[in-house]
């Protein structure tokens, strides 16, 4: 009697399915939800990267009143207020107003610094003193993860963006 009901139970083959599925549910979802994860980091990365472009691009085409070679930053009576539009800029896309590319990117994550190049001295750039003028736009943006939202932790993971401009006072 055991017999027979052994053969029985090797012999039916009902349910194998669902069996399979239920073993590969798991792999399944991982893999789906790391292509989304995957995709949306490179989107937000491009949008980064866009926006640090956008920002150096801007900074380039102020003025060469507004550069000095011997200090990092903007010089001028509207320093401050040049310096946040390019932060704004490159965050939103806009010199003034405009939501964030990337959720929870702030004006505080973007900096704005300006290096010289000293053999750099004719031409366009006669009569600057310190030679070319350069800026630089970095920042460090804490990554929105979509596997975040469902609990899991992904404190730590960041977008990173640096562009440079040889400043041409356009």
């Amino acid at each position: 009697m055991i017999r027979s009901f052994a053969s029985r139970f090797y012999k039916d083959r009902t349910a194998s399915a669902a069996a399979e599925m239920a073993l590969m549910l798991p792999v399944l979802f991982a893999l789906i939800f790391t292509t989304y994860e995957g995709g949306h980091y490179m989107w937000s990365e491009h949008k980064v990267l866009k926006g640090v472009r956008d920002g150096a691009r801007y900074a380039a085409r102020l003025p060469f009143t507004n550069y000095d070679c011997t200090d990092t930053d903007l010089v001028g009576a509207d320093a401050a207020t040049r310096v946040t539009e390019i932060k704004n800029l490159t965050r939103t896309g806009a010199i003034s107003g405009g939501a964030s590319k990337v959720p929870g990117w702030a004006d505080d994550d973007i900096t704005v610094t300006v290096q010289c190049n000293a053999t750099y001295t004719t031409g366009l750039y006669s009569g600057i003193s310190g030679g070319a003028p350069t800026v630089t736009v970095a920042t460090v943006v804490e990554y929105p993860s979509i596997l975040g939202l469902l609990g899991f932790d992904t404190s730590g993971a960041v977008v990173r963006g640096q562009a440079n401009a040889a400043v041409t006072g356009l």
